[in-house]
């Protein structure tokens, strides 16, 4: 009987000692921020451009942006006298098929602008953004780069509903968004968004609205002795005086 309890005292004392510890290693913190609010292009380093698939009719994709956002929205805005934007995307096809187009960010303008993939805070779990759908059987997807340098596909929704909707997709376990090594590239980046057409739907003349795309992502840090080496600057002159005293 005495052994009896002291082996419960025993497991109970270690389960007190250890749990602070298994604590730490599995600790989160949960933050939801915005990866584009489309408010501001004029003052925006980042421009948005779009790119569509084998028969994209001549002078399409159109990218242009409007006045307004959606009315679930304005109800939550305190700042009446901001001006909010949203960004429209208008495209035809020659032909019906396996159509898309990519809306992507970029860096620079006219001729110069370049692809630039848009670098995610700490791991994400979801993503979400507003769309207007016309209707159309088309496909939203969400294109992210993970770690290691492999491009993932992310299907949304369907767009075939008329107006405003708040979409959301979970991101796969399977991608892995951080690097185990410090010296390589850490985080997931986003690409582009991409609609794809369903193969029997019309494509004469679609177009959509986007609004607030946002991340829920868990920017938990680890520390340990040493994190502020993980970007040593080898070729830097300077890089010598927080670890080599």
């Amino acid at each position: 009987m005495k052994q009896g309890v002291v082996i419960t005292v025993f497991v109970l004392m270690f389960a007190v000692v250890c749990t602070p510890l298994a604590a730490q290693d599995s600790g989160v913190n949960y933050q939801t921020y915005m990866v584009e609010t489309f408010d501001s292009p004029e003052s925006s380093e980042i421009t948005w451009n779009g790119i569509g698939s084998k028969f994209i009719t001549e002078g399409y994709p159109i990218l242009k942006y409007f006045d307004g956002m959606p009315n679930a929205l304005r109800v939550m805005q305190s700042d009446s006298d901001k001006e909010y934007k949203f960004l429209g995307v208008q495209f035809k096809f020659n032909r019906q098929g396996d159509n898309w187009v990519d809306i992507y960010p970029a860096k620079g303008s006219g001729d110069d602008a370049a692809p630039y993939e848009i670098p995610l805070k700490g791991v994400v779990q979801r993503f979400d953004l507003w769309v207007w759908g016309a209707g159309y059987a088309y496909d939203l997807e969400i294109l992210v780069r993970d770690c290691n340098g492999r491009i993932h596909t992310l299907p949304v929704a369907t767009l075939n509903y008329h107006g405003w909707r708040n979409l959301a997709v979970t991101v796969p376990t399977n991608i892995q968004q951080r690097s185990r090594y410090l010296s390589q590239l850490k985080y997931m980046s986003f690409v582009a968004f991409r609609i794809r057409t369903q193969p029997t739907e019309n494509v004469d003349d679609f177009y959509v609205f986007f609004d607030e795309f946002k991340a829920l992502t868990n920017t938990r840090t680890a520390s340990y002795d040493g994190f502020e080496l993980e970007n040593a600057k080898f070729d830097d002159a300077d890089s010598n005086k927080e670890g080599g005293k």
